[in-house]
């Protein structure tokens, strides 16, 4: 079938038609909604639902056109390797779901930052809520960028539309379905997203061995004859990016800090009715991942084997392989899956992220708990609160698209990674040791191990012969958090619980 049939205007109206799906679904998830459902869902949310849909919140859009490109690229996570991390997560999973989830339950807290000031005072609790604010509106923004660029590149600019307004619109449309529900609607709305992501990888799949001409048997040799089908590295050492051990516990730590101390993904495990269904979820939602990672490889995979078939030259931006073929060389039907599986990648992340971003503002930084403000009152605050988190977002992605740099958009990514660092060290401060600290030494503190963090990290190989830290700079950085708060810890008055 000739791509000539893929209209940009057949795309936008089945983009239209699926956010108002996601529209019909959030009237009826919200339209009883106080904050209690925004925050938790009421404390009432089906744990397998949250657990499929967790899948689609935690991959992004990022993973969805990053994961297949590096495959075939040089350097970290080439050809399968990415999995030895993804076996990190599952061991990360565990340690949420058997040490976090029962404290955070126990505590019954609706920001887990909460955990901070009950602990370690109201400095601590501060500045752990506010890393959280910086990372994850930066972190949004950054991933809402990437998608934004696609379809202005493959979807909207032949319409003659502006960037800026399809960053408007795309955050619009997030705000609409999410802004009287929240998390009471994500969890539905996210569980279609996972779905129409996951069937989209599927289906492009079966769609490349069709244009090759064999079934799943055939791919499946394709794949493990041809040379990106390597998943376990042990033989480089501690100095290769792909390194088993390296990967491996990177993974673990990043699953425990990006999910386990961030309230984004924690707000949705904390909407489940009790500790006991949390952890089914926890371990379901871990499980499917591995399957789901697998299959996102596998893609990669067949998209170079099948790009090499044709002739076609890898994109310099290997991010840019897998929209490049479902949108210029495969079926209309694989272009438009590609597009509704990416806006669904993008907007399961996204919507979450804005809601937790009100969720944490309001409650951690307006003191809703303790405000004693009326529930409507609340609710009007609320209100604004998600439209300014809103607009905070387009001004971010905005700035990124006038620094039109790629290497300083990368870096400003990566810069705020260090924000989760202290929030490690806080909560391992915490969690391991007994000790209170002098609350007003606590920012500095958590301002200075990100710096010295920086600085470790871009000299480490010349000071450390040769190691480069990669994802453990986390590691580092939440050390000389936690060596920063003993340093500060009174000694004489350990905690009492």
């Amino acid at each position: 079938m000739s791509q000539q049939h893929l209209t940009p205007t057949l795309i936008l109206g089945l983009i239209a038609v699926y956010f108002l799906v996601l529209i019909v679904v959030s009237y009826f998830t919200g339209r009883k909604a106080g904050n209690a459902e925004f925050f938790l869902a009421g404390r009432k949310s089906p744990w397998y639902l949250v657990a499929f849909g967790m899948i689609g919140a935690s991959l992004s859009g990022v993973t969805f056109i990053s994961i297949p490109g590096v495959v075939g690229a040089a350097g970290a996570n080439r050809d399968f390797s990415y999995m030895q991390i993804v076996f990190g997560y599952v061991l990360g999973y565990i340690v949420i779901a058997r040490v976090l989830l029962p404290l955070y339950y126990r505590l019954n807290l609706t920001t887990i930052y909460g955990y901070l000031e009950q602990r370690l005072g109201l400095h601590a609790y501060k500045t752990g809520a506010a890393y959280f604010l910086v990372s994850r509106a930066i972190g949004s923004a950054f991933r809402l960028y990437l998608v934004a660029i696609v379809l202005q590149e493959f979807v909207l600019g032949p319409f003659g539309i502006p960037f800026w307004a399809t960053v408007a619109m795309t955050i619009i449309l997030i705000w609409i379905y999410t802004f009287k529900g929240g998390i009471n609607t994500i969890v539905y709305t996210d569980t279609l997203q996972t779905f129409c992501m996951l069937a989209a990888v599927v289906l492009t799949i079966l769609a490349i061995g069709n244009a090759l001409e064999t079934d799943l048997g055939g791919l499946t040799k394709m794949i493990h004859s041809s040379s990106y089908s390597k998943v376990f590295f042990f033989k480089g050492g501690w100095n290769d990016p792909n390194n088993f051990f390296k990967q491996f516990f990177s993974g673990a730590l990043i699953t425990i800090v990006m999910t386990g101390l961030d309230q984004d993904m924690m707000q949705k495990n904390l909407s489940c009715r009790n500790i006991g269904e949390a952890q089914k979820n926890m371990y379901t939602f871990s499980t499917i991942l591995v399957f789901a990672n697998v299959l996102f490889l596998t893609l990669g995979a067949l998209l170079y084997i099948y790009a090499s078939s044709i002739g076609l030259d890898i994109p310099e931006q290997t991010d840019k392989l897998y929209p490049t073929l479902a949108l210029r060389h495969l079926s209309p039907a694989v272009g438009v899956l590609f597009v509704l599986g990416l806006i669904a990648a993008a907007y399961s992340s996204a919507d979450s992220a804005l809601t937790a971003l009100t969720t944490s503002f309001c409650v951690d930084f307006l003191n809703f708990e303790k405000s004693g403000l009326s529930e409507e009152s609340k609710q009007r605050t609320r209100f604004f609160v998600h439209i300014g988190v809103s607009v905070l977002l387009f001004l971010i992605i905005i700035i990124f698209n006038a620094i039109h740099n790629e290497a300083v958009i990368s870096s400003l990514f990566v810069a705020a990674g260090y924000t989760y660092g202290p929030i490690l060290g806080l909560f391992a401060f915490g969690l391991f040791t007994r000790y209170q600290v002098r609350s007003a030494l606590v920012v500095p503190v958590a301002l200075i191990a990100p710096v010295l963090s920086f600085f470790l990290n871009k000299y480490s190989e010349q000071l450390f012969f040769g190691f480069q830290f990669g994802f453990l700079i986390i590691a580092l950085n939440g050390l000389l958090t936690f060596l920063g708060l003993l340093a500060i810890a009174q000694r004489g008055e350990a905690e009492a619980a």
